[in-house]
This record gives C-alpha cells, structure tokens and sequence, in this order.
C-alpha cells in the first residue's frame, strides 16, 4: 500500500512514528472528451485570455484574490517555507471525545495508519487506550499544503485517520431555502412511515450496497468492445521535413519577392488653372 505521508502521533509524552495510507479510492468510471468529427481527445490547456497565448507551468505563479482582479502573489519559497515549518510539528493528540458526539457532516476523508519502524509497541499502547476507553482522538495534521482537523480512532484493529471540517466550513443550515419551521403531517401518515421503517430496518452491512450504475456501465462499455463498436483516435499526420523546407523556401521567396516589389510614386494631383483676373477697364 503506497505510503502518502510519515510522520509522529503524539499524545502526552509517547510518540508514535506512523505512515499514513489512503483508506478509500474513487471508483468512478472516468469517460474522456473527444472531438466528434475525428475521435481525437480534445485537449484542455491553460491560456492566458490578456497576452492569448499558452501559458507553461514554469510561468505561472499563485495568488490570493483578496477583492475582484486584486491578488497578492505568493511565490513557491513562501510557501514551501510555510508548509515546512507546520509540516516539521509532531501530529498532537488534542482531546479525547465520544465518537458520537462528532456530526456525520464533519468528516471527510479516512486514512490508514501503521506504524513506522521502532513504532509497533507505542501503535499498539494507543489503540488498546482507545479500544478500553470508547473514545476517540482530535488532532491537527498537514496534509498535501492544509492543516487539517482530524479524528483518530479504531477501524477493525487498524488506528485510522479521519480528516473532519472545520466549523467554519459546514455551511449553516438557516441558508438552505424552503426548509418547513414545523411538520405539518397527519397522526395517520406518521404512524405508516413510522411502520415502514421498522418493516425496512436492518443491521448495517456494507457488502449488500453496490453501484449499480457505474456496473451498468462498464457491461455497456464491454458489450461496445466485444460488437467491435470501438473507434481509434485519429493520428496527426506527421511533418515531413522535406515539405516543410520546400513550403518554408516558397514561403520565404515570395516575401522577399513583395519587399522587392518597387513601389509606385504618387504623382501629384494637378491643382485646377487658376483664373486670370480681369482689369477693369
């Protein structure tokens, strides 16, 4: 299992030096963009809409937009400097708190933690404190440039991390528009939903749940390949060097021949005669 970060849980004077692995993956069927007329994947790159042209990495610099198309820009030493100096900090436990008392809406990723060399016993000294305790561990950690709240607790003998949001990030609940103050539902249609739900009640068991739309997606992608209805994206053709010279040459010689191209002198317009003045007599 591919190791994401290493680093040191702490709590009071033990440490324990752990690696953290990812404990969940995205199982999304990805499905490319591409050109309708050739079958070529269409490309998406990074322009700058004022100088329009392509911008390389190497060009681009990060910004906070304090107000509109105001920024204050922050260049990579800043940052790694930052990052450095909260990323070097030991992951210290905060607080011990019941599992329960943690709103579902909170958390937001789960990782695996096994211990790094020389940490198997002090691994195993706070996951037998947590599982005799029934509480759970908050703790502060940077992961990938954040520093991130998160809860450390037991998933079946293995200490995890779930990295939760911070207050300030769940949005309140008082903005979700239509939201009915008071339930206006009859005794009678309580009752039934209230039966409905013991007749549908059961013990939690994730291995009867599957996502039935991405399986029925990939039998359409394999029914797709095995009927030959499959498409090849088109090559770019390849320059031949030998045509770009010759276009090159032609191209060259008939600018060349423009610049030599004498240009004509405008002759000077001819001014009306001007009229005699007659003498009185």
């Amino acid at each position: 299992m591919h190791t994401m970060w290493k680093g040191t849980i702490s709590f009071g004077l033990v440490n324990i030096p752990v690696k953290m692995h990812a404990a969940t993956e995205n199982k999304d069927v990805k499905l490319r963009n591409l050109h309708k007329e050739c079958q070529t994947p269409v490309k998406y790159q990074k322009v700058c809409p004022n100088c329009d042209r392509e911008v390389e990495n190497d060009e681009i610099v990060k910004a906070y937009e304090y107000a509109k198309n105001k920024f204050v820009v922050l260049d990579d030493e800043e940052l790694e400097n930052l990052k450095k100096e909260q990323g070097d900090k030991a992951v210290e436990i905060m607080d011990f708190v019941d599992l329960e008392e943690i709103d579902p809406i909170y958390f937001e990723k789960s990782y695996y933690l096994s211990p790094n060399e020389g940490g198997a016993k002090s691994y195993g000294l706070l996951r037998s404190a947590l599982e005799e305790s029934g509480k759970i561990g908050i703790a502060k950690m940077m992961i990938r440039s954040k520093e991130q709240l998160a809860v450390i607790r037991i998933y079946e003998n293995t200490l995890v991390v779930e990295t939760i949001h911070y207050p300030d990030e769940v949005r309140d609940v008082k903005d979700v528009p239509n939201v009915p103050a008071e339930n206006n539902a009859e005794e009678k249609e309580l009752e039934t939903a209230k039966m409905l739900i013991d007749q549908l009640s059961a013990e939690f068991d994730p291995e009867k749940y599957h996502d039935e739309y991405r399986t029925a997606l990939m039998d359409l992608i394999e029914q797709k390949k095995e009927g030959d209805e499959v498409t090849t994206a088109a090559e770019k053709p390849k320059p031949d060097n030998v045509t770009n010279l010759m276009d090159a040459l032609e191209k060259s010689l008939d600018r060349a021949q423009k610049d030599k191209k004498p240009k004509t002198k405008q002759k000077p317009a001819k001014t009306a005669p001007k009229e005699k003045k007659k003498v009185a007599k």
